[in-house]
């Protein structure tokens, strides 16, 4: 081919960042989310795919059929990261619960987490679907075994390889059953590492025979399953490769994946925007390093033209063969094949075919009530003189899950529970400097019983710093005033599981691994005592 053509297929291989919204200014991550100019001219080019968020599941669809009429050819690539489901990403759809909750559902019924797990992947491949996607960047294969985990936490399908494969297995099946592409992702395994590869590069300690017992046997499985792409973790593992993370080194991606666990479908590079790489090397040398190790896609570059020259100038020079390039380009088509019956069923649905089924609510519906844990069966009563709920986000306002009107607030507060809401941009209501046994500044609260809501979930991009507040020492400073009314944890099992255990029989408490309005919704139901059930019309759809 020639260096035209060359460049053109080498843009194949490249998938960039875009708003789910339509225009520029409505952005919200503009570092990494290119303008329509940009888009324009990158797909007109021949750049094969967009990773999306952002918007409503009704701009997801017409961005979708915009970027497809940019890119004026039948073979882009649409993918978004909806590990929770389309409604995760895109207002309108479904929402669910993360898929942790049915790795603790597992151990006590697993036919029905199994059951679960397979309508999960398929309400998401069918609403994927219908937006216009046709790659769902899900399912987390990696086991999360270690609780202090910043990233994957409630990601992962499971703590132990067993359920975490059975489970994200079940996922793929409903995927592939709805006609969307999935991807197994982190490879060889990000859920024992203590730092964010969002901040920096983590490195994981384990001997190879470590790794065949844990971290790689749910990707076995998914490989075995057939699943289409698997995507790789930015980690260095010294029993594997000391000087490169798994990225950008063949020693895992081909001399592991491609050959030792005979994967033959697409390899997917992580975002290399993360700062586990742009701490390494610069956009082009990146490109050409997982390329050369064995990547086939190249997920957000820092710059995509950096990276498309520098790719070809690796071709031009023989540093990578040309039979590689015709490798990867073979992989994508053989992909896109395989999905091109879903995105034909697509043309032609109109914007209100994009939302949720009345299935789709009750399965989401289904979930937090399966998954729901409490202890404490006498509810909350309203406070006499007034109360406070305190509710801590682990990021800040306004946050998907905590509107103006989300039942964390507004139940309370119709009881006589004040909201006070504290986040890293808000009011502290820890003592400064800490008083040890007493770290509430109560002063600061108000007086009456306290309403304890923690939404912690281990969140990308913050490093865990959540996990030094003194919450066990707030509880017991409540508890020995008498001020503690109950507790709601959603999110995070293991902070739920440390906390309930500080509290006695008496205090109502409830926990949902989801943050959703379906999921506070439920939890105050159960911990104020409403009869109210929830019902298919209830006005909280996120």
């Amino acid at each position: 081919m020639n260096a035209a053509e060359q460049r053109r297929a080498v843009s194949q291989l490249l998938v960039v960042r875009a708003s789910g919204h339509a225009g520029d200014q409505q952005r919200r991550y503009p570092r990494w989310e290119l303008s329509n100019g940009e888009l324009q001219r990158l797909l007109a080019n021949g750049v094969g795919g967009v990773i999306l968020l952002g918007g409503t599941a009704t701009e997801l669809q017409q961005r979708c059929r915009t970027l497809r009429a940019w890119a004026d050819h039948d073979d882009l690539l649409l993918c978004a990261d909806v590990e929770e489901g389309v409604g995760q990403r895109f207002e309108g759809a479904t929402w669910l619960v993360p898929p942790m909750a049915l790795g603790r559902l597992q151990s006590n019924d697993p036919a029905k987490a199994m059951d679960l797990a397979e309508r999960y992947g398929r309400c998401t491949a069918d609403q994927a679907r219908r937006c216009g996607l046709n790659w769902v960047l899900a399912p987390v294969c990696d086991v999360n075994s270690n609780p202090a985990n910043p990233v994957i936490n409630v990601r992962a399908w499971g703590q132990v390889p067993e359920a975490a494969g059975a489970l994200a297995e079940a996922f793929q099946r409903g995927l592939q059953a709805g006609g969307v592409l999935g991807c197994a992702k982190h490879f060889p395994g990000h859920g024992d590492t203590a730092q964010d590869s969002h901040l920096e590069l983590p490195v994981l300690r384990h001997s190879r025979e470590r790794l065949e017992q844990i971290e790689l046997r749910p990707f076995r499985r998914l490989i075995a399953a057939g699943v289409d792409s698997v995507m790789t973790a930015h980690l260095v593992i010294p029993s594997l490769d000391a000087e490169r993370p798994a990225t950008l080194s063949p020693r895992v991606l081909t001399d592991l994946l491609r050959d030792s666990l005979d994967f033959q479908g697409l390899i997917v590079t992580d975002a290399l925007v993360m700062e586990a790489i742009t701490g390494l090397v610069g956009p082009g040398e990146a490109a050409v390093q997982a390329f050369e190790a064995g990547a086939d896609l190249i997920l957000m570059p820092a710059d995509a033209d950096k990276a498309i020259d520098a790719v070809c100038a690796a071709l031009d020079s023989g540093r990578i063969p040309s039979l590689r390039l015709e490798q990867s380009l073979q992989r994508r088509r053989d992909a896109l094949q395989r999905c091109s019956g879903a995105q034909s069923r697509n043309e032609g649905a109109s914007p209100l075919d994009a939302g949720e089924t009345s299935n789709e609510r009750q399965l989401a519906l289904e979930l937090v009530s399966e998954t729901l844990e409490q202890q404490g069966m006498t509810p909350v009563h309203p406070p006499a003189g007034g109360g406070v709920t305190l509710i801590r986000v682990d990021g800040v306002l306004a946050c998907p899950c905590l509107r103006p009107d989300a039942p964390a607030i507004s139940w309370p507060n119709s009881r006589g529970f004040r909201p006070i809401i504290c986040h890293d941009l808000g009011i502290s209501p820890w003592h400064e400097p800490p008083q040890g046994d007493n770290p509430l500044a109560l002063d600061r609260l108000g007086d009456g019983p306290v309403l304890l809501q923690l939404f912690l979930r281990g969140n990308p991009f913050r490093a865990g710093r959540d996990r030094d507040d003194p919450w066990p020492a707030a509880i017991r400073q409540l508890l020995r005033l008498n001020r503690l009314a109950g507790m709601a944890v959603y999110g995070c099992p293991y902070r739920w599981e440390s906390l309930r255990a500080l509290l006695p029989d008496t205090i109502p408490a409830a926990y949902s691994p989801g943050q959703m309005a379906d999921a506070q919704q439920r939890l105050m139901s159960q911990l104020l005592g409403d009869e109210h059930t929830l019902e298919l019309e209830t006005e909280f759809t996120d």
